[in-house]
């Protein structure tokens, strides 16, 4: 239910032109300090986990390990993508506080 209602939100910020996805795209956005969260497929390479886990930590970037490849990209309307950021602010706070066990408000 809840992993549902936050590939819902992914999908209404990727249609909102929030997010940057790929590895590449999302480690130069990042580098930019325009990515306010990062959510690596819990199916990504371990190295990938472990690459984007310092990043974030060094920028002071949230960064959350949800569903698998295939739930991620399909959310996004992309294909093999393990890897995305979101630049909204307010997509990331609702999305942080489902993933946390929190409920949307509004």
């Amino acid at each position: 239910m809840i992993k549902n209602r936050v590939l819902g939100l992914i999908g209404l910020c990727t249609k909102a032109g929030g997010i940057a996805f790929g590895t590449d795209s999302c480690i130069d956005m990042i580098q930019k300090n325009k990515i306010k969260l990062i959510i690596v497929a819990q199916d990504a390479a371990d190295r990938t986990k472990k690459n984007f886990k310092m990043l974030c930590e060094k920028k002071k970037i949230p960064i959350c390990f949800f569903a698998n490849q295939e739930e991620l990209s399909k959310a996004i309307g992309k294909n093999n993508k393990v890897v995305i950021g979101i630049k909204n602010n307010n997509f990331k706070e609702q999305i942080v506080k489902l993933i946390n066990g929190g409920e949307i408000i509004g």
